[in-house]
């Protein structure tokens, strides 16, 4: 289910933006516009969908409407065309009171200044907005000690801003939204005036949030790395306009023109690329039921010195090798006692490459990726190479 909805989203600036709007339509560019009218295309009939649950990024450079088209989202900006639905519902229609309404209700605002007031402390700064809403003190004291807590700060509640590093301002200034109980975020930069190392910090606290949370949010960046860490999917802006939606594999494999190429052409796939994208189903598989003898004669169909055991639900067992299952055979050894256990390493699907080249490098197995207790697929050396030279190939999964 879409949570919003962005459909020929328009803003033009200027004295006569309904001129403009016609000579958008009727197929000028934006450099063309200015020209002959001095009038600025901010946003050009963008459209997008973003899902209920969602991390949504807009990313590109200075200048390509990026932060515009997020001001049109929650109408900070009116729009010169277009409609941008919340729930079903077109914003840029609503009066004024269920405008506010919407905003307090259905939309928190992280910006990249981080617009703590001074002279309160934590606790009152991130209870501000449901202050606003008329909340009761001992209410909304409550959901923001909560709130704290989430977000990492737990013993700064009395402190004051001016006594909190940039991270922890933001920090505040994420919980503060977070405390209105929003179904949907709107992070405008949110994380791009931080160091590096608080920078990376936020993104996963971010992440760990939206896995508890599960909120709609649409983030703004001009950094592609955090784009492609953080968006479920990522939208490219250009002068105005949106030249691609897409997960960060889609973008990396098929961009869709010269300029994305060019954008995503020095991206390090280890970071992007997940465990999923490079397992493989085993050549072999038994289950507890088949027996050492039937191992046997697996391996030596497929070549393999070693099969990989599950349960009869796909639970992953061990790992059983040829030698270990004739000794099974020969000496009547149960199964359990032969299975390899220990120096399989196991990780879940979502697990970035670059955190499984060492490990790759260092054991004598393949890699088990497990869901639940299931085994979904396993990873190789050459699995990770391949994947890293070639991109994202066909997953093959276990069948259930």
């Amino acid at each position: 289910m879409n949570k919003i909805e962005v459909n020929n989203l328009t803003k033009i600036f200027g004295a006569h933006p309904q001129q403009g709007l016609k000579r958008l339509k009727n197929g000028e560019q934006k450099d063309e516009i200015l020209e002959k009218t001095g009038m600025t295309v901010g946003v050009s009939q963008a459209s997008f969908s973003i899902k209920t649950g969602e991390i949504f990024v807009i990313m590109g450079l200075s200048g390509s409407g990026k932060s515009t088209l997020i001001r049109l989202v929650n109408r900070l900006i009116e729009p010169t065309d277009g409609e941008v639905l919340i729930d079903g519902e077109d914003i840029t229609k609503m009066n004024k009171a269920t405008l506010i309404e919407t905003r307090r209700k259905k939309l928190g605002m992280v910006f990249q200044k981080f617009g703590l007031l001074p002279h309160k402390n934590i606790v009152d700064n991130v209870a501000y907005g449901l202050e606003i809403q008329g909340v009761k003190k001992e209410e909304r004291e409550k959901k923001a000690l909560q709130t704290i807590v989430d977000v990492g700060l737990k013993g700064y509640e009395t402190s004051y801003p001016s006594q909190l590093s940039g991270g922890m301002q933001q920090r505040v200034g994420l919980a503060r939204a977070l405390t209105n109980d929003t179904d949907i975020l709107l992070m405008d930069e949110a994380f791009s005036a931080l160091d590096p190392i608080i920078r990376k910090e936020m993104q996963d606290e971010l992440l760990k949030l939206q896995d508890k949370l599960g909120k709609t949010v649409l983030f703004i960046t001009h950094d592609l790395d955090e784009a492609l860490k953080l968006g479920d999917r990522i939208a490219i802006m250009k002068d105005g306009r949106i030249v691609q939606v897409g997960t960060s594999e889609q973008i990396l494999e098929n961009p869709a023109n010269d300029y994305v190429s060019n954008f995503v052409k020095d991206v390090d796939r280890s970071k992007v690329l997940e465990a999923s994208h490079v397992m493989k189903k085993p050549e072999v598989l038994m289950t507890y039921k088949d027996g050492p003898r039937v191992a046997v004669r697996k391996m030596e169909e497929a070549g393999a010195s070693s099969i990989f055991v599950v349960d009869k639900e796909k639970n992953f067992k061990g790992l059983l090798t040829i030698d270990d299952a004739i000794r099974a055979y020969e000496e009547t050894i149960s199964m359990e006692e032969v299975l390899i256990v220990e120096g399989i390493h196991s990780t879940s699907k979502d697990t970035a490459l670059n955190e499984l080249i060492g490990i790759a490098v260092d054991t004598k197995y393949p890699i088990v990726v497990i869901e639940d207790g299931k085994l979904l697929g396993i990873i190789s050396r050459v699995s990770i190479l391949a994947g890293l030279v070639l991109g994202k190939e066909k997953t093959e999964v276990i069948p259930s």
